[in-house]
């Protein structure tokens, strides 16, 4: 886990919110965290994958020494990356890159491909730099493999969800816009689902959470009006993109439903969500549901 708050980091550079707040003067017993991002091997731990790639990606890889094995006067254990979706807080690190000695190899759909052709033309940046071999990477379900990631089967699934602001999808949706990762290990056979954007449940993706040994899902809101009540923003976290966890059909409730060996952990937790902090009663409530917060660092092994 490189990064586990959402867009903005914890605390958020501008905001003065009760959590942010408390971080920043010791009052609140939480862990600073960065923006959202993961790294998976397959074993060989010279060849990683990144999964989005943050604003803070820099600060994340000189916080994991494994991901520079330093064979090269120039090196990088990062074989490839997979695009969950085209949002900043998982792109703008792209650019971060950009020094590369080749090619960054990119897993993408073509909604993504084409918002960061156009919208927020990254490819077209980094084509000045080292440049950009896309992948192609279907949102129906179809196998794919990271070259270099040996070992492990990938998959994505469309998922409901926003596109990003400069999509011309944003307000009508196709699928490609937002994808979950199914992750499966070829020795174990055991899965990971990732879904740091969800903002409802559909059939496809409950299988795949019912199989899976561990899910790392959407955290971002504890409830619907959070950003609302706090004053940050006019919008619900439905209609920014996100299931909130509490309330009915809410992502607690599905949390609730998988088979008791699963591992139940919340990734892209917002700045404003009260179960940052430690000492709170949102908190307290998912140690007693055994629901995990994912934190920077976590490492999962399947």
């Amino acid at each position: 886990m490189l990064g586990s708050a959402a867009g903005g980091g914890f605390p958020q550079w501008n905001c003065n919110c009760r959590n942010c707040s408390g971080v920043r003067n010791g009052t609140l017993r939480a862990r600073p965290r960065t923006q959202s991002s993961i790294a998976v091997s397959g074993g060989d731990e010279r060849q990683w994958a990144l999964v989005n790639a943050s604003p803070d990606i820099l600060a994340q890889l000189k916080a994991n020494a494994v991901l520079q094995p330093a064979r090269a006067p120039r090196d990088t254990a990062i074989a490839g990356i997979v695009l969950v979706d085209g949002q900043l807080d998982h792109t703008v690190g792209l650019l971060m890159l950009r020094e590369s000695t080749r090619a960054l190899r990119i897993w993408c759909t073509d909604p993504v491909y084409a918002d960061l052709t156009r919208g927020n033309p990254i490819f077209e940046i980094l084509a000045h730099y080292c440049g950009v071999e896309r992948r192609e990477m279907r949102s129906d379900g179809a196998e794919f493999a990271v070259d270099g990631v040996d070992g492990l089967r990938w998959r994505a699934l469309a998922v409901t969800g926003k596109a990003a602001p400069y999509s011309p999808h944003r307000e009508s949706p196709v699928a490609g816009d937002n994808v979950a990762l199914v992750l499966r290990d070829g020795a174990s056979g055991r899965a990971l689902v990732y879904a740091p954007g969800l903002v409802s449940m559909d059939e496809p993706m409950w299988r795949a959470m019912q199989g899976a040994a561990c899910v790392l899902l959407d955290g971002t809101f504890w409830s619907d009006d959070e950003m609302i009540r706090v004053g940050a923003s006019a919008k619900r976290a439905r209609e920014i993109g996100h299931l909130p966890q509490s309330g009915p059909g809410g992502m607690l409730e599905w949390l609730e439903k998988l088979p008791a060996g699963c591992r139940r952990i919340l990734i892209h937790v917002n700045n404003t969500n009260p179960i940052l902090d430690e000492g709170s009663p949102e908190h307290a409530e998912l140690a007693r549901r055994g629901v995990e917060v994912a934190w920077d660092g976590l490492e999962i092994e399947l």
